[in-house]
């Protein structure tokens, strides 16, 4: 059984690919000789040339179409002078050789560099370039790197104001930065008078680009970098540190005037206060004095035996409140000193007392008796005014 198929498939004849192609070929150009005896008035050669060089406009028509994209312009010349500017979106212009597009970004932030080589634009901290060292106003030399970020924000002015904006806008910004540190001393520079004077020269660098009308606007100038050269920097710092000492010193000595000035000034306050009411106080108090001795001047001219001896009865008791005695003044000798306190508890205490029985007792009573007579006729014109 597979002797039989052996010889079979040695039977077949292989297949022939090129007799097959060359009749599909024939085939092909037979139908294409057909068309074209049919249709030979279509192949002529003015027809060929207008069909051709109807492709032709087409294709050079097309190719005046443009798209910008966003944050870009694009500014169109035609033969090289300047003809519009368009926003972004697809456009479309007379093409080459009429016209031509430049695209110009204008939202993006550009930078350059002044005063860095390459080993310290690499590293940021090494190597000094001779086009950062800078001379102050008080003679000293110092190392300054800048960087300036801007954008273009005229398209039109960028491409035909200025030639080589990037390289004009470097040489101006080192111009402009020798300048302003050339104002100033080498300590303002270091410390305080780093924003000033980035504010000048961005300033100045604006004024300027305006002034050529390079269609750039200035973003932002930072001072990256300034410092005295590498051979002064060991002394340079021991004046930093001594000057910061200097400043830890004014601190604490103003931080200590603040305390003890409001301190003295409320001390102060307090004794003026003190003093004017102690002023107010006297003043009202012989005020007082005038009118009493006023009204008593009247009272003296009705009536001045009275007057008199009522004034003498009010200064001996003034003189006699001081004082735990009384003084009985009698036609006979003084017989007692009672204290004060022993009158007011003098009831109490004879009563607590057991009397002697003695034959001074009652001569004791009749002084006593008399003593009181005596010190309530005295008092009596007192109580009378």
């Amino acid at each position: 059984m597979s002797s039989e198929n052996h010889n079979t498939d040695e039977e077949t004849p292989p297949f022939d690919w090129k007799m097959e192609m060359d009749k599909q070929w024939k085939a092909i150009s037979d139908k294409y000789a057909e068309f074209y005896q049919d249709n030979k008035h279509l192949f002529s050669f003015s027809r060929v040339a207008t069909l051709l060089g109807g492709s032709l406009v087409l294709g050079w028509l097309i190719s005046g179409i443009y798209i910008i994209d966003q944050g870009n312009r694009g500014v169109v010349t035609r033969f090289g002078a300047y003809a519009e500017t368009t926003m972004p979106g697809p456009h479309w212009h007379i093409p080459l050789p009429i016209e031509t597009v430049s695209d110009v970004n204008v939202e993006q932030q550009r930078y350059i560099e002044v005063g860095y080589n390459d080993v310290s634009r690499l590293s940021k901290s090494s190597g000094t370039s001779q086009e950062s060292l800078m001379l102050t106003t008080d003679e000293n030399i110092i190392a300054v790197r800048l960087a300036v970020q801007y954008q273009i924000n005229n398209a039109r002015d960028y491409l035909f104001n200025v030639k080589n904006n990037e390289n004009t806008l470097k040489q101006l910004t080192e111009s402009v930065l020798r300048g302003v540190i050339g104002r100033n001393n080498m300590d303002f520079v270091l410390t305080e008078g780093r924003s000033q004077i980035v504010a000048e020269i961005k300033s100045e660098i604006q004024e300027a680009m305006d002034d050529y009308q390079a269609g750039v606007i200035v973003a932002s100038v930072n001072l990256q970098d300034a410092q005295p050269p590498e051979e002064v920097q060991g002394a340079f710092e021991d004046a930093i540190r001594a000057r910061e000492d200097k400043q830890r010193l004014i601190n604490e000595a103003e931080a200590y005037s603040n305390e003890i000035i409001p301190r003295a000034r409320g001390a102060s306050a307090r004794i003026l206060q003190e003093a004017e009411a102690y002023s107010a106080e006297k003043v009202a108090k012989a005020k007082g004095e005038t009118e009493r001795f006023d009204q008593l001047l009247v009272e003296y001219e009705k009536n001045p035996a009275i007057t008199r001896k009522r004034l003498y009865l009010e200064a001996k008791e003034k003189l006699y409140a001081s004082t735990n005695k009384i003084v009985v003044d009698t036609d006979q000798p003084p017989a007692l000193y009672m204290p004060l306190q022993q009158m007011s508890t003098g009831q109490t205490h004879t009563d607590s007392v057991q009397a002697e029985p003695d034959s001074n007792s009652e001569q004791s009573n009749v002084a006593k008796h008399n003593s009181r007579n005596a010190v309530s006729n005295e008092l009596r014109p007192s109580r009378s005014r």
